[in-house]
């Protein structure tokens, strides 16, 4: 994807606010999803086939990761090493989502759907992050 696609995307050519779109759009799924586990573990750990408790412990990290992408994504001028941490931090989470599913997790066919597709999405945050992140750098800051 290139830059030229990214900001037709992020609907903006400002590389600052193509960045803080990309972060603020992961800080919305992420924190809906960890609000979804905290709120309805019981339902959704037997719906996914994962335990309740894993699902509350998940809701907790991730509604405060959310907080923080927010956080950062509401900064004017995010610094570089933050990003880069977000951008890291979802490389492992979609790595860990399918290391955990081809070792440890027994999910129902739903939850194995749903760990990819999360994982997928998760990875692809990590994608867009990377090249505004880039993107931002190349330009005049």
């Amino acid at each position: 994807m290139s830059a030229t696609q990214l900001a037709a995307l992020a609907r903006t050519s400002d590389p600052h606010t193509m960045l803080r779109r990309f972060l603020a759009l992961d800080a919305v799924v992420t924190g809906v999803n960890g609000l979804a586990y905290l709120a309805a573990s019981g339902p959704l750990g037997r719906f996914l086939g994962a335990d309740s408790g894993l699902l509350l412990a998940l809701g907790a990290f991730l509604a405060v990761y959310a907080a923080a992408v927010g956080l950062l994504a509401a900064r004017p001028r995010p610094a570089a090493l933050p990003v880069r941490a977000v951008v890291e931090a979802n490389l492992a989470w979609a790595a860990l989502s399918f290391v955990a599913l081809a070792l440890w997790l027994s999910p129902t066919a739903a939850g194995a759907v749903w760990t990819v597709l999360q994982a997928l999405t998760v990875a692809g945050f990590a994608l867009v992050q990377y090249i505004a992140l880039r993107t931002r750098q190349g330009s005049s800051e």
